[in-house]
């Protein structure tokens, strides 16, 4: 297909970005809303993009955004998805949290907790919690990944296969309709998978954009964890999966009963 310049620009911002917004991309380009969402249907028209409320993504299905890039997506959302999954982590608990930018969030979440045992693979993690004395953190060996300061490979496999924790908090980088749960990094999904293995309780903690993403690599499924917090679930195929397996389904963009 032929792209005009501002085409071409919006892509390129798309890929480095992951998303794309209308009103965004209106005051940085000085056009109207309408322009771009022509722009954004053209691109969308071409199956270059994938259009999302508001926006647009990049659907690449094997390669994962860059890590600054996937911290400002929906940042406010996962900001509510952390405080709502700390909420449900008692003090003098043990947990694991693993990869991702709203298990960060979770961990943010987790300061004002008191003698918390938190075991992750996650540098950014355990960077933020080790200067609270109330909090004993214990990061896991293994090949350090210098996109985000997550730890993988066999050695994080076997490190968390020494321990059984109450908690486990763990993300994804999509979630088809069918309930599976998908990453980039197989050497990171074997280190999830050793987590939720040895976790009394899961906790998947994702936004609403993870179902409008594809990944090549499957996690395990959605009836695997206990609870599910997200800000909106708009899927109803993932809503019924939750309920057929007793799958606390929590939406912090909605009044929780």
């Amino acid at each position: 297909m032929f792209l005009s310049g501002r085409q071409t620009e919006i892509l390129e911002i798309a890929k480095a970005e992951g998303r794309v917004l209308v009103e965004e991309l209106a005051s940085r380009f000085s056009v109207t809303p309408q322009t771009i969402r022509k722009d954004l249907n053209d691109l969308c028209d071409g199956r270059v993009l994938s259009r999302v409320h508001g926006g647009a993504i990049f659907p690449g299905g094997t390669e994962n955004v860059k890590y600054e890039a996937r911290r400002s997506i929906a940042a406010s959302e996962k900001q509510a998805i952390g405080r709502a999954a700390a909420s449900m982590i008692p003090n003098n608990s043990s947990l694991f949290i693993n990869i991702g930018t709203t298990t960060e969030a979770v961990g943010e979440a987790l300061l004002g907790h008191h003698e918390l045992m938190v075991i992750t693979n996650n540098i950014n993690v355990a960077n933020k919690l080790r200067i609270f004395p109330s909090i004993e953190v214990v990061i896991s060996g293994g090949v350090v990944r210098g996109s985000d300061g997550g730890i993988v490979g066999e050695a994080a496999v076997d490190f968390i296969k020494q321990f059984k924790v109450d908690y486990a908090v763990i993300g994804a980088s999509a979630i088809d309709a069918d309930g599976a749960l998908l990453d980039f990094d197989f050497r990171e999904v074997k280190v999830a998978q050793a987590i939720i293995a040895n976790a009394r309780h899961v906790i998947l903690v994702a936004d609403s954009t993870k179902f409008e993403r594809t990944a090549p690599v499957r996690i395990g499924h959605l009836s695997q964890v206990h609870t599910f917090v997200t800000d909106e679930c708009m899927i109803e195929s993932v809503r019924s999966i939750a309920a057929e397996h007793d799958v606390r389904l929590v939406e912090t963009s909605r009044r929780q009963t």
